[in-house]
């Protein structure tokens, strides 16, 4: 039997419902479960194909940034989420960026995890220059999370700004040889598509792995 629409999650949901909700964002005591549920209902929307216009874009993203004065864990996560389904203007990356640049230094890993990603979803070759080295470090990180995720970024960066990303050979080699599988996997993809124009070095690659 057909499921009937209005039992749907947030069928029906009219956007400026949702932007009326995120004026809640700037509240001096934040309600984390209630921006959650605003940003849930946002991402319902463009995942339905649902487009804003370059204005509702805009006002929503200047909202969520003021959400990064959060400690809540699951409020940041979805913060990340949006951040990169909005695609913002280079304008707008600048000001989201020391704070994303902040994440990425800070001792919680989810959130070191998830900076990464968003930034490389977002970033250009001139911001691309200036978080390098962090990158760079990330990929030999401890924690397999973050490895990982510096790795899928170097894989989606690949495509944009290949001679930065090439640049990261020696690190991406020696996350090969990490005990996390995961970390394997995403290096040896990342070196596979670095190497892929020189046959004997991917040759080499398969033999001594």
């Amino acid at each position: 039997m057909t499921r009937k629409k209005k039992n749907i999650p947030h069928f029906g949901h009219r956007k400026g419902c949702s932007f009326t909700g995120g004026q809640g964002f700037n509240d001096p005591q934040l309600d984390a479960r209630r921006c959650s549920q605003v940003i849930t209902k946002l991402l319902y929307l463009l995942n339905q194909g649902d487009t804003f216009t370059k204005i509702e874009a805009t006002e929503v993203f200047f909202a969520v940034t003021k959400l990064f004065q959060s400690k809540d864990t699951s409020l940041r996560r979805m913060v990340y989420l949006i951040i990169k389904e909005l695609s913002p203007s280079a304008d707008e990356v600048i000001i989201v960026t020391s704070s994303l640049m902040k994440d990425m230094n800070s001792k919680t890993d989810m959130y070191r995890a998830n900076a990464i990603r968003v930034l490389s979803r977002i970033t250009d070759g001139t911001l691309l220059t200036q978080i390098e080295r962090y990158l760079k470090q990330a990929i030999v990180d401890k924690n397999p999370v973050v490895a990982s995720a510096a790795l899928v970024s170097g894989i989606h960066l690949l495509q944009t700004n290949p001679e930065i990303v090439k640049r990261w050979s020696n690190e991406v080699q020696e996350a090969v040889q990490s005990r996390a599988a995961l970390v394997q996997f995403h290096a040896l993809a990342l070196l596979h598509q670095i190497r892929q124009n020189d046959r004997l070095a991917v040759s080499k690659l398969v033999t001594n792995n």
